[in-house]
């Protein structure tokens, strides 16, 4: 296939939106660095309104409106001097509706790689 050829599939996806070509890591391979999943129950039925919320965040990821015994489930990239209770105290805390969460730390993972967000 000639370059030209992919160059232009390339640049039509990306237009379309659907590829992003971006840079993404290995948090387990960064130095004082820590991953966590977080459940969000929420007081609200507005979730897309509250996704979008939660992802303007810092240490948020990503967000991803579920069903089951959570609404939300946040992917967090977290670090020395901004871990859980930072994120907590700090960025939570600012939003409404937020009825409980529950919190997944990351122990070891398998195939999890991320943007650097921090």
């Amino acid at each position: 296939m000639a370059e030209n050829t992919v160059r232009s599939r390339v640049n039509r996806l990306i237009e379309e939106g659907v590829l992003d070509i971006s840079g993404i890591i290995d948090p387990e391979a960064l130095p004082g660095h820590q991953t966590a999943i977080v459940g969000v129950k929420l007081a609200t039925m507005d979730l897309i309104k509250k996704g979008e919320e939660f992802s303007r965040l810092r240490g948020v990821v990503s967000v991803s409106v579920v069903t089951g015994r959570f609404d939300l489930i946040l992917t967090l990239l977290l670090k020395d001097g901004f871990g859980l209770l930072e994120f907590y105290t700090e960025e939570v805390a600012s939003l409404a509706d937020v009825q409980s969460v529950e919190t997944f730390v990351v122990y070891k993972s398998y195939n999890l790689k991320m943007p650097y967000i921090l």
